[in-house]
């Protein structure tokens, strides 16, 4: 771990083995609340742009004056650092990791210890010690909502955050194609298996319109969202469109909805916001 560029102090820990077959979801019942609301963005499969909901969402619930943080929990396989702009090696006050800012965004990746094309090559205590720092060993800034992108599927991450973090509430991202349906039922299921609650599901790629006056095209499919939603017995939160603005803001380390807030899709980001934290809880004290 110390041929990581930024990384300086490794601490070994042994840990006590836990004895088997308790509830995942009450193993830290006293570790104290991170933020008022915490969400883990999850999805069965890569792909269905779950950072990009994650990051969007923050800049969203930031532009309704809410305190932010985002987390980004894929650890192996980070993309936050980008697509909010943020690369600046963390500072370290009083034993704790500040995280960067980014227009009011608290931001933790991976992105900013290791350099953009450096494999993180971690087993699973590594994972594990890797997410509880960030976890528990940052200088988040009284968080009124913190996010979690957490990496496809049901692994070690998704295992290590419901026990770390039992009062935190799942959004399953899903686009509309069937075998991506599929998996994200999987997503929720596991969330369901440790006693997190589901918040409800984002559908991303809904839709595309080439043109202002253009048609609707539905390249992915249609009704995958609702399905999934039904199906987990939770609310369909949001429809997102494909907007190729998405990716070219991404790309240029900017959400859309701070770049090009009269977008549909910026819109949709906004109302989806809304909806995660209403507007009477919305309020940075």
């Amino acid at each position: 771990m110390l041929r990581i560029p930024g990384v300086r102090v490794v601490e070994v820990v042994r840990v006590a083995p836990t004895r088997r077959g308790g509830t995942v979801g009450n193993f830290s019942p006293t570790a104290p609340r991170l933020a008022r609301q915490v969400f883990g963005v999850a999805s069965g499969k890569g792909g269905v742009g779950k950072s990009t909901v994650t990051t969007n969402l923050a800049a969203a619930l930031a532009l309704e004056g809410l305190w932010v943080g985002v987390l980004d929990a894929d650890v192996y396989g980070f993309s936050i650092a980008r697509m909010m702009g943020v690369r600046e090696r963390p500072e370290v006050h009083e034993g704790r990791i500040v995280p960067a800012r980014r227009d009011g965004v608290q931001v933790v990746t991976m992105g900013m210890l290791v350099g953009p094309e450096e494999a993180v090559v971690w087993r699973g205590p590594m994972l594990h010690k890797a997410l509880r720092t960030f976890l528990h060993e940052v200088a988040w800034e009284d968080l009124d909502v913190l996010l979690l992108d957490l990496p496809p599927g049901t692994g070690d991450v998704a295992l290590t955050v419901a026990q770390e973090l039992p009062y935190a509430e799942w959004l399953v991202v899903t686009t509309p194609q069937p075998a991506a349906v599929e998996v994200a039922l999987r997503a929720g299921r596991m969330a369901e298996k440790v006693n997190l609650k589901l918040a409800g599901v984002v559908e991303n790629l809904s839709w595309y319109r080439p043109t202002p006056d253009g048609p609707v095209l539905y390249p992915f499919g249609e009704g995958g969202g609702q399905e999934a939603a039904a199906r987990l017995a939770v609310p369909l939160l949001a429809q997102i469109p494909l907007d190729p603005a998405v990716r070219e803001c991404a790309d240029r380390g900017e959400p859309v909805v701070w770049a090009e807030p009269d977008r549909e899709v910026s819109r949709r980001f906004r109302e989806l916001a809304r909806v995660v934290v209403p507007r009477e809880a919305a309020q940075r004290r």
